[in-house]
């Protein structure tokens, strides 16, 4: 009760970072490697697709 409860791990966003980097280096996982290259894969084309009407070269209006 006095305590935080810990078991061994930081805890925080230093932890869930390590944790997610831990969980997408594992080569040992078929299925996690899988997961993250399709999520990886998904977010490449969300990106294209939302960034695909800007054009960079246009002038930019003036405000």
């Amino acid at each position: 009760m006095s305590g935080k409860k810990t078991d061994g791990r930081s805890g925080g966003v230093m932890g869930w970072i390590s944790s997610a980097c831990r969980f997408a280096t594992d080569r040992n996982d078929f299925r996690r490697n899988l997961l993250v290259n399709l999520g990886l894969f998904a977010a490449g084309v969300w990106v294209a697709r939302n960034l695909s009407d800007f054009d960079l070269m246009s002038p930019q209006p003036v405000t």
